[in-house]
């Protein structure tokens, strides 16, 4: 198995722990950094998930650079992407601090649009880009989660909601994204909206 399988694998694995670290008590301890209190399990989640996070942006740019692209890599890295955002959002739901509306809309355009993919590669046997837009979903995606499970650290004492900004600039790009994706690949519904006879 090459590294940035490794890599994703390691991601993977790092999904349970990041659940069992959220599904134990809060009230087992909390830290007060700067000014803000956090649980002990929501400070070790977060750092699993800014681990998990580093290991995602890894395993494609080495997977790319010394062409070590597989298909399992080509399987497993998405996967592994999706459950561990989709996870972290739900646990954030339930801690009440991401709204039930918005973590649906996201976790309905990554289905919707991994299911275009798959749609794309059978009929086409291209794999879809990122494009730049979806980038910058991810990377929002990615700090916001990190900074709502630690209570907006190092933004509390001037009052500034970071994560809930960030979330609501990854639901614009969420969004965006996802209107770019089908609108990029509307030629494969090409037979379903056709002309009928």
């Amino acid at each position: 198995m090459n590294l940035p399988n490794k890599l994703t694998v390691i991601r993977i694995i790092l999904i349970p722990v990041f659940i069992l670290c959220l599904a134990l008590p809060p009230d087992w301890g909390s830290v007060n950094a700067a000014g803000t209190v956090i649980p002990v399990t929501q400070l070790i989640a977060a750092i699993i998930f800014a681990a998990a996070s580093l290991t995602d942006f890894a395993d494609g740019q080495i997977a790319r650079r010394n062409h070590l692209v597989t298909n399992f890599g080509k399987f497993a890295d998405p996967l592994a992407d999706k459950m561990l955002v989709m996870t972290a959002l739900i646990f954030l739901v339930e801690l009440g601090k991401a709204p039930a509306w918005v973590v649906a809309i996201i976790v309905c355009r990554e289905l919707a649009v991994t299911g275009l993919r798959l749609i794309v590669v059978e009929n086409n046997g291209e794999v879809m880009a990122a494009a730049m837009p979806g980038k910058i979903k991810t990377t929002s995606q990615m700090f916001a989660i990190i900074f709502l499970f630690l209570n907006n650290i190092f933004f509390s004492n001037i009052h500034i909601p970071l994560g809930e900004i960030l979330l609501y600039i990854c639901l614009f790009f969420t969004i965006y994204s996802g209107a770019e994706y089908f609108y990029n690949a509307r030629s494969v519904f090409a037979d379903s909206f056709g002309k009928q006879d």
